[in-house]
């Protein structure tokens, strides 16, 4: 794990696991962007994330952590919003205010309303129980993808809001995947598959993908396959 403190003309280290759906976020931000970067690997399950090594990096011990331009930033959505503001190249948020409002609106649904409670630390608080969590997640995802769903079939088009990828679609993408881990039913959500569907031939969300990290086990990477 990368622990020295960044200075602004070094290559953005992306601090990150393999599963962790906020990293992915950012992942998928930064290929899209065509942003060059520096992977250091945090295992979730080990609990590298608790140590005093990384702890001095992010004090809140979360994923992810992205050092970039002599900053240490954390939370992925405002590191979304950083690399929208400072690299506008291959734009996240629609040029007008009200369509940034609307994908904003998806963003927050999604990183607010759904993904903490599939959080691991989340998860492990709940219950012990492989079953209880699995249904845990699965209650939350299904709830708040009922309010996803209607927004996309409203104002979606190819992707979450008309034809252009948004922040709401690098968002979206890893909330589905962990919707699969979860069991959640997605033959209710017509709109979400169908713009999964879609993201899923471009490289910038297939690369960023989980089983092509180097930090997946093999046998989760060859399962993808």
């Amino acid at each position: 794990m990368a622990s020295n403190a960044p200075t602004a003309s070094d290559k953005p280290v992306l601090h990150t696991y393999f599963r962790s759906s906020c990293s992915w976020r950012v992942r998928i931000a930064l290929n899209h962007k065509q942003i060059d970067y520096t992977p250091s690997y945090v295992n979730l399950l080990k609990g590298e994330q608790k140590s005093d090594q990384y702890a001095a990096t992010n004090p809140g011990k979360l994923l992810p952590t992205l050092e970039i331009d002599g900053n240490v930033l954390t939370q992925s959505v405002a590191i979304l919003e950083y690399l929208e503001e400072t690299r506008p190249q291959h734009p996240l948020l629609p040029a007008d205010a009200a369509g940034r409002a609307h994908v904003r609106a998806l963003v927050n649904a999604i990183a607010c309303d759904i993904q903490p409670f599939g959080n691991l630390r989340v998860q492990q608080y709940y219950s012990t129980e492989a079953e209880q969590k699995l249904a845990w997640g699965r209650h939350w995802t299904t709830l708040g993808f009922v309010a996803v769903e209607a927004a996309i079939a409203k104002r979606g088009g190819k992707y979450c809001y008309g034809d252009s990828v948004t922040l709401a679609d690098v968002c979206l993408f890893p909330q589905v995947y962990n919707a699969g881990r979860f069991g959640v039913d997605m033959t209710q959500f017509p709109s979400i598959v169908r713009v999964v569907e879609n993201l899923q031939k471009l490289d910038a969300f297939v690369q960023s993908a989980p089983e092509a990290q180097p930090d997946c086990p093999p046998a989760i990477a060859a399962a993808a396959k």
